[in-house]
């Protein structure tokens, strides 16, 4: 049973949302066999404040 979690910056719609998880599922499946009811997917969403690179916050980017 695959668990999935992936960051991302805050701002994504829910379409977009759906159709992501819809490929990595896709993905999951044809890569390691499971079945896609087997693949969960735990989408964090994350304020840019939040996350840094390189030593500089990516809201001051």
């Amino acid at each position: 049973m695959p668990t999935i979690n992936v960051q991302l910056f805050e701002g994504r719609t829910i379409e977009q949302k759906r159709a992501f998880v819809k490929a990595v599922t896709e993905a999951t499946v044809a890569t390691l066999g499971s079945s896609a009811e087997s693949v969960d997917i735990i989408i964090e969403d994350v304020k840019r404040e939040n996350w840094a690179t390189g030593g500089k916050l990516w809201s001051d980017v």
